[in-house]
């Protein structure tokens, strides 16, 4: 089957091929890394350094009040060596961590030998020193379960450092499951990103514990359609190929292969592709569906022949990389074709470490743990840097961070000079080469809370009228931070309100006599404003008004004659109260014989009604001087009684006979005057 559509091959063509020179076996080289398993540590011993500045009696007691003891100093980095009883390792580098005196705390850790493969032609293979992958190797040569498909020209599958690495793939050229290398650069290809490592022969590779997927997409010479590389690079997807490699020129602007790359990513996967070779600028936008790849030297400059461009993500070696070849042998081989898979085994040892991790995951962790090249920061040369294979593989095992470039941190609101009051906003903008974890406040230089969002609500009724300093610190998921210029505001907030409002009682009068209804008139003022009086009876609460002056109607009669006291309280909006003086008065009501009978009558139920088991009988009674009992009639017998004027009685009805039955309610005063209501007749 034949394509018309065709993508630019990106190799730069073999430049020799590797004999007997390389047989003699590698001489044992030795470097340290940090192993990144945080148990490989000195038990009970911390360094720190404390920040520029401090006293050094406050930092021996911030030290002794964690249980620290300094043991030493190394004087040229004012580094401090600590001991202390291991239990509390890691409750100490918690607390000094977050501590403003302390730049930074970590453990005392140990550092292994890194891991040098018997390959025979090892030392010949100067990229992985470059990209530090025998160090990544120390924590993994990659996972037999994490596969690279190389979509290319296929692969050869009787090389003796490919055979074993090889998983079933797919001929999307010939549709069968022929992935036999047709042109020679497929095998280049696939040894670079995953030749078997540490087997006694031949080369080693980035990823040499992965495993290799061919997927031929190309014909004969080298070319390959977009149809073909779009079924290869979902087909994989459906596979559950994690990293793909695609080692041909301008594959992003084709839209099938951009759809084929972002559903590959969709599954979880990462997509590597080669700059090409054209020594050209190209002006295409990044592509967030793929990494795309330039190659450098063994001196960490550009390729000659390398392209560039907005696109560019990454860097890596790709001049005289020693690779696996057609035909079982071996040969240096250059080009982004080469850059590309180094990049892809990179990646896969990024995901055998940490395989929760999403491609645009995998995308940002590769770029935020490069080696800056060129310009600092991203460049169309470089992209983010040229790859690092340890800081990558350390990075995603949860090891320390290399990021290295602090945050920047800006107060927006409120400006400075402005004057607030009440409850402000402090809106702050922070913003990171890899990414802002968190910002802090500070007010005055004590912290008052923590955002990830950097916007505080300030209660600035907390600070004293006057100036104020604001500042924000900002901080990366490496701990770096950065602080804010000072802010200067100045706070000006009411002051609070503590006069309570005065109140008079000017009605009745101290020592008068009082019967009948009477006023009791209220008077009162405030340096802001009454909210509220009251006023009282022998200390009991009988009314109160939302005005600052109120007049109460007192009803005397209902009151035995005597000596009575009245006050009255005001209140303000900030809760202060004040008080009247206590006025007392005599209560004297004629004592003329009390004749009126109290009325009464029953409210409910109504005459007709049909009663249950239980029902409320509710009886209202008044009298010209008081009510002092309500009595209950059933059918002419007393029932029930009460000393309210005002009842509800309980009428269980359960022993009544069916039928109809008559209710009655009887009212007494203090006289022994009775009224009665009218009889209330209902039925059971």
């Amino acid at each position: 089957m034949k394509h018309s559509q065709h993508t630019k091959r990106s190799f730069f063509f073999t430049i020799a091929t590797a004999g007997n020179v390389f047989g003699a076996v590698l001489a044992l080289t030795l470097s340290c890394v940090l192993h990144g398993a945080s148990d490989d540590s000195v038990p009970g011993r911390l360094l720190i350094k404390p920040r520029d500045g401090i006293n050094e009696s406050d930092l021996q007691q911030l030290l002794a009040a964690h249980g620290a003891q300094q043991h030493a100093v190394i004087q040229q980095i004012n580094v401090r060596i600590l001991h202390l009883p291991e239990v509390a390792r890691e409750h100490v580098i918690e607390a000094l961590q977050h501590h403003p005196n302390i730049e930074f705390v970590e453990a005392d850790s140990l550092f292994e030998s890194a891991v040098v493969p018997n390959d025979t032609y090892y030392s010949n293979e100067w990229h992985l020193q470059k990209i530090a992958a025998p160090t990544a190797w120390v924590t993994t040569w990659g996972s037999r379960s994490v596969v690279i498909a190389i979509l290319d020209s296929g692969v050869d599958k009787s090389h003796p450092d490919l055979s074993s690495q090889l998983v079933p793939g797919w001929n999307f050229y010939d549709s069968n499951s022929d992935t036999s290398d047709v042109f020679g650069h497929g095998t280049l290809v696939a040894g670079a990103a995953g030749a078997a490592s540490n087997n006694g022969t031949g080369v080693t590779s980035v990823a040499g514990g992965c495993r290799i997927m061919p997927i031929r997409v190309s014909d004969t010479n080298g070319y390959a359609s977009a149809s073909a590389i779009s079924q290869g690079l979902t087909w994989a997807a459906d596979k559950g190929v994690r990293v793909a490699n695609l080692s041909f020129a301008n594959v992003t602007k084709m839209s099938s292969i951009n759809s084929a790359a972002q559903y590959f990513q969709s599954k979880g996967g990462v997509v590597i592709a080669a700059a090409g070779n054209d020594a050209t600028f190209d002006s295409t936008p990044d592509n967030v569906n793929f990494v795309m790849v330039s190659a450098t030297d063994t001196t960490d400059s550009l390729a000659t022949f390398s392209n560039t461009g907005y696109n560019i993500d990454l860097a890596a070696p790709g001049v005289s990389i020693l690779t696996t070849k057609l035909g079982g042998s071996y040969a240096w081989a250059g080009g982004t074709s080469l850059s590309a898979p180094i990049v892809a085994g990179v990646a896969a040892l990024v995901i055998s470490v940490n395989p929760s991790l999403t491609g645009p995951q995998v995308q940002d962790l590769l770029k935020a743990n490069s080696d800056d090249l060129g310009a600092a920061g991203w460049d169309p040369s470089y992209g983010w840097g040229r790859v690092n294979a340890y800081k990558a593989v350390l990075a995603a095992s949860g090891g320390p961070p290399t990021d290295t470039t602090p945050p920047s941190a800006a107060i927006t609101s409120p400006s400075a000079g402005s004057v607030v009051s009440g409850t402000a906003t402090i809106s702050i903008s922070a913003t990171d080469n890899v990414g802002v974890t968190r910002v802090e406040c500070y007010i005055n230089g004590v912290l008052v809370g923590t955002s990830t969002t950097g916007l505080f609500s300030w209660n600035t009724t907390t600070c004293p009228n006057g100036s104020c300093d604001l500042q924000a610190r900002a901080y990366d998921a490496a701990g770096n931070s950065g602080s804010s210029a000072v802010v200067n505001v100045t706070v000006q907030n009411p002051v609070a309100d503590t006069t309570a409002p005065s109140v008079q009682l000017s009605s009745p009068t101290a020592g008068s006599t009082v019967s009948g209804t009477n006023n009791v008139t209220v008077g009162a003022t405030d340096n802001v404003g009454v909210s509220k009086v009251e006023w009282y009876l022998n200390n009991t609460l009988m009314g109160s008004s939302a005005s600052a002056s109120a007049s109460f109607a007192w009803n005397t009669t209902t009151y035995a004659n005597g000596s009575y006291t009245l006050q009255t309280k005001a209140y303000d909006a900030a809760g202060n109260v004040g008080s009247s003086a206590m006025v007392s008065v005599t209560v004297q009501n004629s004592t003329l014989a009390d004749t009126t009978a109290p009325t009464v009558q029953i409210t409910s139920p109504a005459g007709g009604a049909t009663v249950v088991k239980n029902t409320k009988v509710y009886v209202s009674a008044g009298d010209n001087v008081g009510v002092t009992r309500v009595d209950l009639l059933v059918d002419g017998q007393f029932y029930a009684t009460s000393s309210s004027a005002a009842v509800v009685f309980s009428w269980n009805t359960l022993k009544l006979s069916r039928g109809a039955h008559t209710l009655q309610a009887v009212a007494y005063d203090a006289a022994a005057n009775v009224g009665r209501s009218t009889l209330v007749t209902v039925y059971k």
